[in-house]
Parts: C-alpha cells; sequence; structure tokens
C-alpha cells in the first residue's frame, strides 16, 4: 500500500493530545523510483512487531575529582520487523528479493519516513536494509520473517507528513 493510500482517510491533527498506539505508527519506505513520499510503500502486510530504536552510542570517562562521567556521542536509528511472509506486498518484495538479501553498500540503502499517523510528526531519513531470515517456521505455520533497517548516513531530519509534499 502506498502512502498516499494509507492517508486518504487520515488526517493528522498538529494538535493532537493523547495516548498513542504502536498501530499509529507508520514506517513507510522507497521502492524502485519511488519519485515522493507519497509514494513510499508502507510496511505493514503481514508485519507483527514494528520494534523502532534509538540506540545510543556513548563513551564513559572517569576524571580526577569528578568521577564517571558519560558523553553521548551518537545514535544509530534501528527498525526491527517480525511478522509473517506475505508475498506481493510491495514492501515486503522489495526487501526480500535476491538483490537486497545478498547486496550489499548503497545497494540495500533505501529512504524512509517514519511518524506518527495521529500529528504527522517524525523523521525522513536512510537506512540500511538487514535481512536476518526470509521464512523461518515449523511445519502448518506461517512462514515467519525478521528483517532490520538502520539508520545510514546522515542524522534523519525531523519531518511532518504533509499530503502530496
Amino acid at each position: 500500500m502506498k502512502l498516499s493510500e494509507l492517508m486518504a482517510n487520515n488526517i493528522p491533527e498538529a494538535d493532537y493530545e493523547g495516548w498513542v498506539t504502536n498501530d499509529d505508527y507508520v514506517l513507510a519506505i522507497a521502492v524502485g523510483e519511488a519519485a515522493s513520499e507519497d509514494d513510499y510503500e508502507v510496511v505493514q502486510m503481514g508485519i507483527s512487531g514494528l520494534d523502532s530504536q534509538m540506540n545510543p552510542i556513548t563513551q564513559d570517562k572517569t576524571y580526577i575529582r569528578a568521577g564517571q562521567s558519560t558523553m553521548k556521542t551518537g545514535t544509530q536509528r534501528s527498525f526491527k520487523l517480525s511478522g509473517d511472509r506475505y508475498v506481493g506486498d510491495p514492501a515486503q518484495d522489495y526487501m526480500l528479493q535476491h538483490g537486497i538479501k545478498y547486496g550489499t553498500g548503497n545497494a540495500v540503502v533505501v529512504p524512509y519516513v517514519y511518524f506518527c499517523i495521529l500529528n504527522g510528526k517524525g523523521e525522513k531519513g536512510k537506512a540500511t536494509i538487514i535481512v536476518n531470515s526470509d521464512g523461518s517456521g515449523n511445519a502448518g505455520e506461517s512462514s515467519a520473517l525478521d528483517i532490520e533497517l538502520k539508520k545510514s548516513g546522515d542524522v534523519p531530519e525531523e519531518y511532518t507528513y504533509s499530503a502530496g509534499a
């Protein structure tokens, strides 16, 4: 499903206040030659777990008379996807194609947007696709997948969803 299709019936409210569930977050990736964010494919079909992590990078030092001090030197954003394989979903088909599973370098880097569907606020950046499992499980069970997307390159930009942006 394209981001524009998902958002056709979801209008973010910039001043939204209230509880948020994991279903209120959207991760969408550029598949092929996506012209704009509206053309990005939403990562959702068959996905039961979307674990977005902010993995801080720190350095600990001990100073004379001041003791131990921690300095944050960076953040590595990552998304861990788990769920069941659905053949025919453009996002899954793209991430699980041969060239991505075995690819390296820029060949496995995709632009993404990640935001809250309720207020439209989030981030826009690039991520490396890492396929850990493209189908596993026991006989008679759904074929499970395990994919990670990790920030690549510059720090993601602040992003606010706007239809037709």
